[in-house]
């Protein structure tokens, strides 16, 4: 099994090694997200020849806001990887249905290696280290749509909910697993190790805010603010939800996630 940074890098979209599988797969519903609607197995009509997007670096200003926030976790390189044709030499369909369940899988071992990285989760390192070695081969089958899927992120879970209790300690004040805080007023708001998981956090207001170690797996940060937060050693943040919120140069972040380019400088 690779080490976990080299883990957590081959889990890092890499659009150029890809078929373009998203710009296909996907649905878009003409919103602030999307300009245009487009059916499921339909390219998008800003896919090149090539698979690359003829608008990639004007995303955001054409209307494709949606499409810089979607992060597939390295799964449409591996799907491309593991076919070697493209969906216009193979039966797309296949191909198509794979992305998502693949995602999900791609998911659940970011968290895997996250969890293997923090010296906390020594104890149960065994155990996360077989999970991870499980669902790798998962991801290996030749028919990923066949996977069940609940029932192996009910196992994860498990692990993760006692990583983020190792990691956070005893913080029964701050508890506030799916909390709906729909722009909630949290500038500088103390929430250092805080339970956040699949909390509703769209528009609120967390500039400044402490949220270091704060278990953030789930957690809806569409149009959050975050310039100048400090999420140093948070818990299960994605590149999606990072992608979805709003910062700057002063945000903090891990090491594992990138700031985003359209973030203000």
């Amino acid at each position: 099994m690779p080490g976990t940074e080299n883990r957590r890098a081959d889990l890092k979209a890499d659009c150029g090694s890809c078929y373009g599988l998203c710009c296909v797969a996907l649905t878009f519903q003409r919103s602030a997200d999307f300009a245009i609607d487009k059916a499921a197995g339909e390219p998008c009509p800003n896919l090149d020849q090539d698979f690359r997007c003829g608008i990639h670096s004007k995303l955001r200003t054409k209307g494709f806001q949606g499409c810089t926030v979607y992060d597939c976790f390295g799964a449409g390189q591996k799907i491309s990887r593991q076919a070697g044709s493209s969906w216009r030499e193979l039966p797309g369909q296949k191909l198509f249905e794979a992305l998502p369940i693949m995602r999900q899988l791609h998911e659940l071992l970011w968290y895997l290696a996250e969890a293997l990285e923090l010296p906390q989760t020594k104890a149960i390192h065994p155990a996360l280290r077989a999970a991870s070695e499980r669902i790798e081969q998962l991801t290996l089958q030749p028919d990923v749509t066949k996977v069940d899927l609940q029932s192996e992120r009910a196992k994860v879970n498990e692990l993760l909910l006692q990583t983020s209790a190792l990691v956070r300690g005893k913080v029964s004040k701050k508890e506030r697993r799916g909390a709906d805080l729909f722009g909630a007023k949290l500038r500088g708001a103390d929430l250092h190790s805080a339970n956040l998981r699949g909390a509703y956090l769209i528009a609120a207001d967390l500039r400044e805010a402490d949220l270091r170690q704060a278990d953030l797996i789930g957690a809806d940060l569409r149009d959050t603010r975050l310039e100048g937060a400090d999420l140093t050693g948070s818990l299960f943040l994605t590149q999606s939800q990072v992608n979805a919120a709003r910062g700057d140069s002063k945000t903090k972040l891990p090491k594992a996630v990138t700031r985003p380019a359209h973030w203000t400088t």
